[in-house]
């Protein structure tokens, strides 16, 4: 999943030989419907630095010194916790998973990736109930240590920063640990055995050599967490901390400050390039490392039955505190409310909004990431690259950033619109784009096209360019070609695609809070809101809907992470 959402594009590529004007027509047309997919990635991006410039001049000093300055300390503080906080529990899983082995392994090598099915803003919205001075966790603690009231013992409080770095820590650790064990399953034994012949020890050699080989995807891995960690606004909200992201959010909503509002974001873009150059990087390096690495696989070695139960405790305590007890209390309090009241008329409206509006985005999607892929192979060069990387762009920016840069052009749009339909026919077209969702769905199509265009272009290179010209000299064109030949021989890697899109989608809190129609709700913004107004268990059917339908890419990460390390 890492390639796909970091590196799609090969650098090698040979040409889909169409010879003649039929190749260079079918190129052209490719290229030109390529290009018109990056303009529309692009062109919400460009009007958000066009209104930053044209917000009032004494405006970004007073960002400057009244609300950038705790935004960024928050962010800071945030991200440098958590990155090292995954750092140490993805590192560490990966290795104990891959270095030893004990009773449990193989269940808990795929266990490890069910925390990637709890959103952050779930997780939080869990905890703050279960952590809560009178919640069951407290109570359990003081009956233990024989206190009968809150007044008398309590737990810190969970709304706070070291709070929501743990937090998002058991959740987002999973990327660090996909991206290390890959590495460390690549390390040849011939290495490692040949240090052990040299009296180091097991720990010395984690420390000494599979560490530092690990470093560049331990990067890859602590960059993605980031990234998602920058993403996220209703976790920080809930636990009180004003990131950059929940203040973009305040500084637009509460305040009515869209100028201000763009100004923030930019400058959270500005974070934003800084992670993923940094990711780059350490994928560079990465691909260094690992080209002489295809020896035989380190052996693991065999712990006795004492050491073997403390792994596995120790292994699964993130998998415990990440996803089972959340978990556990989702399914508590759905059943609950379900016994109580049964299901909502809400809950099922949230859920048929929710499914159609990601439905669509990901028939959306999967098209323009078919067009952006093909176009590519159609036509490799340095601009088509160029091209390519522009419309995949959407995926590093927080959500929030992009539905602030969605809302401009298309709100602009329907008030163009508007004006014109009373000037010319005494009609009012209201808010066209708005008010339809067509905007919610064009900021999902804009986050996630990475996703789709990474796992088609992942397909594609697969495919052999003899069938190309089989195909071509059977009489068909690059269009024939795609739809006989390419699509069908892609379409595990489309349907991987549309499942990931399909689930972020349904999982997108930012995006779906700020673009959604009025009175049209979705599992994760009646979540939200429930939480916020404190009335946790009218929320918990759809949050565990929510973690449902997440469960289903890690369902498929385990089995593609099985394969390999067969």
């Amino acid at each position: 999943m890492t390639d796909i959402l970091t590196d799609p594009v090969p650098h090698k590529r040979e040409t889909s030989n169409f010879s003649g004007p039929t190749r260079r027509y079918a190129g052209r047309l490719w290229a030109f419907l390529s290009l018109l997919v990056a303009a529309c990635v692009v062109m919400p991006f460009a009007a958000l630095a066009l209104q930053a410039v044209q917000g009032s001049a004494g405006l970004w000093p007073h960002l400057v010194t009244t609300v950038l300055p705790v935004a960024l300390r928050d962010t800071f503080t945030l991200l440098v916790g958590v990155g090292l906080l995954t750092m140490i529990i993805g590192t560490g899983t990966a290795w104990l998973v891959t270095a030893y082995d004990f009773p449990g392994r193989r269940l808990l090598e795929w266990t490890l990736l069910l925390p990637l099915a709890m959103p952050t803003y779930i997780i939080a919205y869990a905890y703050l109930d279960i952590l809560h001075p009178i919640g069951p966790a407290q109570a359990f603690v003081r009956d233990l240590l024989g206190y009968d009231s809150p007044r008398q013992f309590r737990l810190p409080d969970v709304r706070s920063m070291w709070g929501c770095i743990v937090l998002f820590s058991f959740v987002l650790y999973p990327y660090v640990y996909i991206t290390t064990r890959a590495m460390f399953l690549m390390q040849g034994a011939n290495l490692l055995e040949a240090a052990r012949t040299l009296g180091v020890s097991r720990r010395a050699l984690f420390r000494r050599i599979a560490l530092p080989l690990a470093r560049p995807a331990i990067a890859v891995g602590v960059a993605l967490a980031l990234m998602e960690a920058l993403n996220d606004v209703g976790a920080a909200e809930f636990l009180g901390v004003r990131t950059m992201t929940v203040t973009v959010y305040t500084t637009w909503i509460t305040r009515s400050d869209l100028p201000g509002a763009a100004q923030i974001a930019l400058a959270m873009l500005v974070l934003v390039v800084g992670l993923v150059t940094l990711e780059r990087v350490a994928r560079q390096r990465q691909r260094y490392t690992l080209s002489a690495q295809r020896a035989r696989l380190m052996e693991p070695r065999r712990l006795g039955a004492l050491q073997g139960v403390a792994t596995l405790f120790i292994g699964f305590l993130p998998v415990l505190l990440g996803f089972m007890a959340p978990f556990a209390y989702l399914v508590n309090e759905a059943v609950k409310r379900y016994q109580f009241s049964g299901i909502s008329d809400r809950l099922a409206d949230a859920a048929f909004s929710t499914l159609g509006y990601s439905a669509l985005a990901t028939l959306i999607v999967m098209l323009a990431g078919i067009i952006a892929a093909y176009a590519l192979r159609m036509h490799p060069s340095r601009n088509g690259n160029w091209i390519y990387r522009l419309s995949t762009i959407g995926y590093a920016a927080p959500g929030t950033v992009v539905a602030l840069a969605v809302l401009i052009p298309l709100a602009g749009f329907d008030r163009f619109l508007d004006q014109s339909a009373r000037e010319w026919l005494g009609v009012s077209t209201g808010l066209i784009m708005m008010g339809s969702g067509a905007a919610l769905v064009f900021a999902y199509s804009v986050r996630f096209l990475t996703i789709a265009a990474g796992s088609v272009d992942a397909g594609l290179s697969r495919i052999p360019l003899s069938l190309d010209h089989a195909s071509r000299s059977l009489g068909q064109g690059a269009f024939g070609t795609l739809r006989k030949i390419h699509l069908p021989l892609s379409k595990s890697a489309l349907a991987a695609a549309a499942l990931l899109v399909f689930v972020d989608c349904v999982k997108e809190l930012p995006a779906t809070l700020l673009l959604r129609p009025l009175n049209v709700e979705t599992f994760a913004t009646q979540l939200y809101g429930e939480a916020a107004r404190g009335t946790y268990e009218e929320a918990a059917i759809a949050a565990l809907a929510i973690v449902a339908v997440g469960i289903l890419p890690v369902i498929l990460l385990a089995r593609t992470g099985r394969r390999k390390s067969q």
